[in-house]
């Protein structure tokens, strides 16, 4: 693979990580920056805006795209949530975003710890806006219901890729379950924002990055980002090219004329990347 590009060197302010890191280690809490090795880590933590991620550290899922560990999954902890309102509110966050490891052995995917934390944040911090990134629970609508009735202000589920590499790139999950799982929630409350992302540099072709566009925009979405996959290891599938910024800026302006209501599309994008100016746009 070619050398990483200049557009790829971003500013680490370690300071900011390391006061962020502690927090979240007194707390108990996980961040998806760091279990992902997300490159903005350094300029969101600086911000003093994070992504929580609940449910532990060990994913029952193993995407061969994802940094994210496989493991045997930890029990669930009951002060997560009034510990992730406390993270909230000792940075002054106006907006949380709460990720999570997918969690196929509990019976509602997570659904209901998704709701405590929402209900937490709320109780300390009445003026923070809310969004969940969700696993696809299995498309239960049980489940799905439970964290609608919490009614964060987004809710976000990944595509991740296009329909043609979802057997060698995300093999465990379903393009057209994806999908399910977007319009159900726009369809029991029109009011929640619903938003969606793939990576590219994968392979896929500009026409089925446009044809995906198209899936995502007829399940009613919002919200879609479009950013450059980095192998996180020789461990995980391989990365096919670095896409060139004057191609994101190309799949930006065709998607807003297709009728997405924001679009976030640059190869350091990340789906939480900037995540209030999505909502507040």
């Amino acid at each position: 693979m070619e050398k990483m590009p200049e557009w790829f060197k971003v500013k680490y302010n370690q300071k900011a990580v390391e006061e962020v890191s502690e927090l979240m280690t007194n707390l108990k809490l996980n961040t998806v920056c760091k279990e992902a090795n997300c490159p903005n880590l350094g300029e969101c933590f600086q911000k003093h805006t994070a992504t929580f991620m609940i449910l532990g550290s060990q994913c029952t899922r193993n995407c061969r795209f994802c940094n994210v560990v496989h493991g045997t999954p930890e029990p669930v902890d009951p002060l997560e949530p009034q510990h992730i309102a406390e993270a909230a509110k000792h940075l002054g966050l106006r907006h949380v975003v709460i990720t999570q490891v997918t969690r196929d052995d509990l019976p509602d995917g997570g659904a209901s710890h998704f709701a405590k934390t929402i209900a937490a944040i709320r109780e300390l911090c009445p003026s923070t806006s809310i969004e969940v990134l969700i696993s696809d629970m299995k498309g239960d609508h049980a489940s799905l219901d439970t964290v609608i009735a919490a009614h964060p202000e987004v809710i976000n589920h990944n595509i991740e890729t296009v329909p043609s590499l979802y057997s060698t790139v995300r093999p465990e999950a379903n393009y057209q379950r994806s999908l399910d799982v977007l319009r159900y929630v726009k369809e029991q409350d029109p009011s929640i924002r619903t938003k969606t992302g793939i990576m590219v540099g994968l392979g896929e072709t500009d026409e089925e990055v446009l044809h995906t566009m198209d899936d995502v925009l007829a399940v009613g979405c919002d919200i879609f980002t479009i950013g450059q996959y980095l192998r996180p290891s020789e461990e995980h599938i391989e990365m096919k090219e670095y896409v060139v910024p004057e191609k994101f800026d190309i799949y930006k302006v065709i998607g807003m004329q297709k009728g997405f209501h924001y679009i976030a599309s640059s190869p350091l994008v990340r789906s939480s990347y900037r995540a209030a100016e999505a909502l507040e746009s």
